[in-house]
């Protein structure tokens, strides 16, 4: 029997962002000795949710898939909060359930909570969307202090940007959400010691938006044309660095 740890992976659709995540994801399996299980839907006219369905109850029962990965967004005739409800919370690897996601969301100020240790994920009994997480690793590995920080998030999504801005905030830091109905937002971004731009859009924040010394975790992966290249297209963040 193969023990090792398998991830299971479903891509629907042809966007050229998650085709770039999902052969990531399967990269680092490969490098760390994993197993990968990739199913893709690439009509995204003849396919259904109930197919969706069928596959995600399919490895939820299989031994061999320890964490299941619905790569998204997924189409707009697809109940995504359906799907990503299908996944057992335990194979839930991006923390994306209801039941992660009220944990995660949970701050244990009441009395008899129990309080978890957020500098240390790997005492966290449930799983935490990996980006987010991802984010808080590398601040903490280049050795800022989050506690206290000025801290503004670029980007209200439940991928990214409020589980960043709740694990922040579980390391004490002043969080500040940005997004599109913001006002000044300049100015926001301006004030913050740690920026984290989640917003899925090309080169939005310039280099005149952020302070001298603060640190910035640029998450935003986007496609722009670029003629004249073997792909046609080139990726690059939501933070301008030109």
């Amino acid at each position: 029997n193969d023990s090792r740890p398998g991830l299971a992976v479903m891509l629907v659709g042809v966007r050229k962002d998650s085709q770039t995540y999902v052969r990531m994801k399967q990269r680092a399996c490969a490098d760390c000795g994993m197993q990968s299980f990739l199913q893709k839907y690439e009509d995204v006219d003849s396919v259904t949710e109930e197919m969706l369905l069928a596959k995600i109850g399919e490895w939820n029962d299989d031994p061999k898939v320890h964490g299941i990965l619905v790569q998204l967004p997924l189409p707009p005739k697809i109940d995504e909060a359906k799907i990503l409800e299908a996944v057992r919370p335990e194979k839930d690897v991006d923390g994306l359930h209801p039941d992660n996601t009220a944990r995660l969301f949970n701050t244990a100020t009441h009395a008899g909570n129990a309080k978890l240790n957020w500098k240390d994920f790997t005492s966290i009994p449930f799983h935490i969307p990996c980006t987010p997480q991802g984010c808080i690793e590398l601040i903490d590995r280049i050795g800022v202090e989050m506690e206290g920080a000025n801290a503004v998030v670029i980007g209200r999504s439940n991928l990214v940007g409020l589980p960043v801005a709740m694990l922040l905030c579980h390391r004490n830091a002043t969080v500040t959400i940005v997004h599109s109905r913001t006002k000044n937002i300049e100015e926001v971004v301006k004030r913050a010691d740690i920026v984290v731009a989640a917003v899925g859009r090309a080169h939005m924040v310039p280099e005149s938006w952020l302070k001298v010394g603060c640190t910035v975790i640029d998450v935003g992966i986007n496609s722009v044309d670029a003629p004249g290249t073997k792909r046609g297209y080139r990726l690059v963040g939501d933070v301008d660095y030109e």
